[in-house]
């Protein structure tokens, strides 16, 4: 799809998403404060080709630091070394229709990615079409295969691997369901439908990772974060709120100090570090090159945010940074 296509429907549908900030009981924490402290040394570490549907949307991390990306529009996987140098490690197929059927989005568009320790990467791919839409599995030096299908009306983004690594979480941000699937692929089950998953206007479940003996998830136009309780048998409880005034949040990383996360506001252009209490504070902004982003790693105190410039449509990029007080 070309840029500026691809510019207008995101614009469009975020600044729409932006609109839509939830109403917050009195007393409860509304949002970020301004407190950039937590976060030295930011530098962008990566500028990526916008032309080219460069549009990073997930990552993962190698144990050397270097990232596996998703490529939202170019429907690609890359690779980013530490010194910032970008490597295509597979381009999917694009759907017959262009994926102008794509729900919400109008375009393909690959999201979510992990890596387990043998290699292999496992990406999610939405193109409005049931031939491709689903998990795909990429084994080093062979071609990417779908090992999962998933519904065409759909749109699965946050994708989370459990902690035992048989298992993998996928959020669908337009059926407001999380599924499951083994590492082996198969047939989905669908794991939570909660109605705290759904979408109010634009995009619902989206970021996800397992910690502490749950899924958390976050709800991109609710602007909440929750806590899904994994209980015996894998069966899903009840969501649990554990953050709320986030409107625009997408996906997130855990700091390694309990339940404390930084996660990457898309529209707002912020990052912010959310605390236990369900408190938060902006830790980097548009001034620090923000440009609309997706999502955010952490190595030890090494922090990764990626930026897709959905809107901004100016410089999609890597940023880096490191978390000073981590410990």
């Amino acid at each position: 799809m070309p840029k500026r296509s691809i510019k207008i429907t995101m614009s469009a549908a975020l600044l729409a998403a932006a609109a839509l900030t939830p109403t917050v009981p009195a007393g409860a924490t509304t949002g970020a404060t301004a407190a950039k402290g937590p976060l030295t040394d930011v530098r962008i570490a990566a500028h990526f080709d916008l032309s080219a549907g460069q549009m990073p949307e997930n990552i993962a991390l190698l144990p050397d630091g270097t990232a596996n990306v998703t490529f939202a529009a170019g429907r690609q996987v890359a690779q980013v070394s530490p010194r910032g140098k970008a490597r295509v490690l597979a381009t999917l197929p694009a759907p017959a229709d262009g994926g102008i059927g794509t729900p919400v989005l109008g375009f393909p568009l690959t999201t979510g990615i992990v890596h387990t320790p043998d290699g292999t990467v496992y990406t999610l791919y939405a193109t409005g079409t049931a031939d491709l839409t689903g998990l795909w599995r990429m084994r080093p030096g062979k071609a990417p295969r779908r090992i999962a299908a998933l519904p065409a009306n759909g749109l699965p983004n946050g994708l989370a691997l459990d902690g035992h690594g048989k298992r993998l979480y996928i959020t669908d941000s337009v059926l407001g369901t999380v599924w499951t699937v083994p590492l082996t692929g198969g047939t989905p089950v669908a794991w939570s439908t909660a109605p705290e998953l759904a979408p109010d206007g634009f995009l619902g479940a989206n970021g996800a990772k397992v910690h502490d003996g749950a899924l958390w998830v976050t709800n991109l136009d609710r602007g909440t974060l929750l806590r899904i309780p994994i209980r015996s048998g894998n069966s899903a409880g009840a969501p649990q709120v554990k953050a709320s005034g986030m409107v625009g949040i997408d996906d997130f990383a855990f700091t390694g100090r309990g339940d404390e996360i930084l996660a990457a506001l898309n529209g707002p252009n912020k990052v912010v570090r959310v605390r236990p209490d369900g408190s938060s504070s902006t830790v980097l902004d548009a001034a620090d090159g923000l440009q609309n982003p997706t999502s955010v790693a952490l190595r030890g105190d090494d922090v990764y945010v990626l930026s897709a410039a959905y809107t901004t449509a100016t410089d999609p990029n890597l940023l880096r940074a490191r978390l000073r007080d981590h410990r």
